[in-house]
């Protein structure tokens, strides 16, 4: 028994007609029509020039442009304000402090008694002048003051904003090198902070230890003073952040 060959559908001649009697045609899932490929319309929605923003309350207003004013260096979106400023614990600057003031006072003691000094180490000749080393030793003290004013800078400038949306960390690693990085209230896993000995727990400082979702990094600010309080705070915001609330 011999089949014949199913003839090619006519796709020229309409299949049915609506109501206004215009012809409806078929055509193939395939976009192929008597063996040849149908060109697919793309069809191009408009969309409006003008985004429509998120309404924002004066109240928010106002403590934004408090905010810019306040931190200007800051890069606050609109609607965004700080509510907490981290800044260091000043027990960290008792080191370079000390350092220099140490440094300082030797150069001037070798200054005002280089007489005593020649006559102990029984120093002649130019050695035992004390007008050459005059100068020496001042630019000696003028370094020491700009190092440790550097210090001071660098260390004092190194802080942590929360606002009602992110949590902002300043970074100032020199006198001219400053980096900022943003990590969003609803990215933030885990929050903590350490004491580690019984000075921390005694002068009241720690490291606050952050981590992010799907992030392996761990965020650390240290000599933050009175941690325990920043993180109950900090879990309070990320908590109603995440769940809609307000932050404040």
């Amino acid at each position: 028994m011999s089949t014949k060959p199913k003839p090619p559908e006519d796709y020229t001649q309409p299949v049915a007609y609506d109501a206004d009697g215009r012809p409806l045609y078929a055509h193939p899932s395939n976009n192929v029509q008597n063996g040849a490929k149908v060109a697919t319309q793309a069809v191009h929605m408009s969309r409006p020039i003008e985004i429509e923003q998120t309404f924002i309350s004066d109240a928010t207003k106002i403590k934004h442009d408090h905010s810019r004013k306040l931190y200007p260096a800051l890069n606050l979106s609109a609607g965004e304000y700080v509510i907490v400023a981290v800044r260091r614990h000043p027990i960290g600057l008792i080191g370079p402090l000390a350092l220099g003031l140490l440094l300082t006072t030797i150069s001037f003691a070798v200054l005002f008694n280089f007489d005593l000094i020649a006559e102990r180490f029984q120093l002649s000749g130019a050695a035992a002048n004390p007008g050459i080393f005059v100068l020496p030793i001042l630019l000696f003290v003028v370094l020491i003051c700009l190092a440790t004013y550097i210090a001071y800078y660098v260390y004092v400038n190194n802080r942590l904003y929360m606002t009602n949306e992110t949590l902002i960390e300043c970074r100032q690693s020199s006198m001219f090198s400053r980096s900022e990085h943003s990590i969003s209230l609803g990215s933030i896993e885990d929050a903590s902070y350490t004491q580690t000995n019984f000075i921390h727990q005694l002068i009241g400082y720690g490291t606050i230890r952050l981590s992010t979702i799907g992030d392996e990094t761990t965020y650390t600010f240290p000599y933050v003073g009175q941690p325990k309080d920043m993180i109950d705070r900090l879990n309070t915001a990320v908590e109603a952040f995440k769940n809609g609330r307000l932050v404040n």
